[in-house]
């Protein structure tokens, strides 16, 4: 007890668990009284709350400075902040997408061409290549996986499994593409060679993907779909409601050449936004000319300006097709800039403030064997992940707080780079507060709690790498085990 109320420097253990224990039971007890369905609507004030506890323990209990509270903010703000724009674009392309005619010629030909029975497959094998391609798991799910949304609920298909094979066929190219900003982060803080961390991921992406294919696959062949008449309903409202034409094809065509050329995410986004919105003025003049509320051009400005931010509905006719088309703009994606900002100010005074230093390193300070190491790894990573509320930073601590303990092992810090990549980067879409849950949540529609049963990559991976440290297949040895 003298250690818990003793102001030092460092924040003692137990003291250091009260935010967390204060986050997760708000969670825990909102989802149990209210439903998962708010967890979306008020996760922002659970952290800010836990944040606030965060703060007041450490002014009352530990010699730490508001100024080391603030860097803590500062650090953490470096990492989340720029995934802001990031956001907003995600809203602005999503509305352009649709009003220019984009998602719904991609529904209408995926209603003429897909086998309906393979939709699932279909999606996650097209997500990850789209992804591996281009190295980013948010531009795939704002482009192709919301037309992949569209198209299977449309087929009749429940959208939390159309979610869970989007988000784990995306996840997957994020995972292992080169391009990835994850995968080069995790090889570039282990130490290890971008080319030799790939190659070791894909011992155990390769079967968590085999896996989640043939889930899907299944799942697809026993769900029942809607008839080829109801489907024919569905292409005729949109035919009848937007110009259906190849030539809109070019909007994403030049999406795909910006991320070729490495063009910045935002960036990609914005444009990429502009070109729909010119392609809303030059496919669906009609569209365009029933959003203006005159025809001459302030009326069109202004009608250009509500698309970019505000609702937007388009009647065709059919109830279902109406809820899908209909769009938000930057402020539909407002809410996740909220919980967003609200995670980084956990995540930043849990810095600032040592505490999340003291949880991990209390964890590893007695850890010398593969298997512990790994299994420590794993759930660490899923922590710092609810912790930090974003990816990056749970990347780069984790691999400073584990380095050490996997070199007194004697592992090659390949397996660190593996374990961090399998722990980290595919878990945190899966986490409602987390940037990249918050993010996919909000652009597919589906609430997070709701798809994570059904992202079966995502699951797996932490799995699969569990499996292979206790059985020892693959735990490369660096030499000689060092003394602790």
């Amino acid at each position: 007890m003298k250690n818990f109320i003793t102001r030092s420097k460092s924040p003692s253990l137990w003291l250091s668990i009260i935010p967390v224990a204060v986050l997760l039971i708000s969670i825990l007890g909102m989802i149990l009284v209210c439903g998962a369905s708010l967890i979306q609507d008020y996760s922002y004030v659970i952290l800010l709350g836990a944040a606030a506890v965060c703060v007041i323990l450490s002014l009352i209990f530990t010699n730490r400075k508001k100024s080391t509270l603030y860097l803590g903010i500062v650090k953490s703000a470096g990492q989340i902040l720029p995934a802001v724009p990031i956001l907003l674009f995600i809203g602005t392309l999503s509305a352009t997408w649709m009003l220019s005619g984009v998602v719904p010629a991609l529904i209408d030909y995926g209603l003429g061409f897909l086998n309906p029975k393979a939709f699932l497959f279909t999606t996650c094998a097209v997500c990850a290549v789209v992804s591996v391609v281009t190295g980013t798991s948010w531009t795939t799910i704002a482009t192709i996986g919301v037309a992949f949304m569209g198209i299977g609920t449309v087929l009749g298909y429940n959208p939390a499994w159309i979610a869970g094979a989007v988000i784990s066929g995306a996840y997957f190219g994020d995972k292992v593409s080169p391009l990835s900003d994850t995968t080069v982060l995790a090889a570039a803080t282990t130490g290890v060679d971008l080319f030799t961390h790939i190659r070791y991921l894909m011992l155990t992406t390769v079967p968590a993907m085999t896996i989640a294919l043939v889930v899907y696959g299944i799942v697809g062949f026993f769900t029942d779909t809607v008839s080829a008449e109801n489907a024919l309903h569905i292409r005729e409202a949109i035919e009848q409601t937007f110009n259906i034409t190849g030539w809109v094809l070019v909007i994403p065509a030049l999406t795909a050449v910006l991320i070729a050329l490495r063009v910045r995410t935002d960036m990609v986004l914005l444009l990429s936004s502009i070109f729909g919105l010119a392609g809303m003025y030059i496919f669906q003049p009609h569209i365009a000319e029933a959003l203006a509320d005159g025809s001459d051009l302030w009326s069109n400005i202004a009608s250009s300006i509500r698309v970019l931010c505000a609702d937007t509905q388009v009647t065709t006719g059919e109830q279902a097709l109406d809820s899908l088309i209909g769009t938000s703009g930057m402020e539909g994606m407002l809410p996740t800039v909220y919980l967003v900002l609200a995670a980084m100010i956990f995540g930043g005074v849990m810095i600032g403030s040592g505490m999340l230093s003291t949880i991990t390193h209390s964890i590893t300070k007695r850890l010398h064997s593969p298997k512990h190491l790994v299994s420590t790894t794993v759930a660490s990573g899923i922590f710092l992940n609810s912790c930090t509320g974003d990816q990056y930073l749970s990347i780069i601590i984790g691999s400073n707080v584990y380095k050490n303990s996997y070199k007194r092992a004697g592992v090659k810090p390949q397996l660190l780079g593996r374990t961090l990549e399998d722990s980290v980067s595919v878990t945190s879409v899966l986490i409602p507060w987390n940037s990249c849950g918050l993010t996919q949540s909000a652009v597919l529609g589906v609430a997070t709690l709701t798809y994570l049963p059904f992202c079966i990559f995502n699951i797996l991976s932490p799995v699969m790498t569990l499996v292979m440290a206790w059985t020892g297949w693959k735990v490369r040895p660096a030499g000689v085990v060092q003394p602790a």
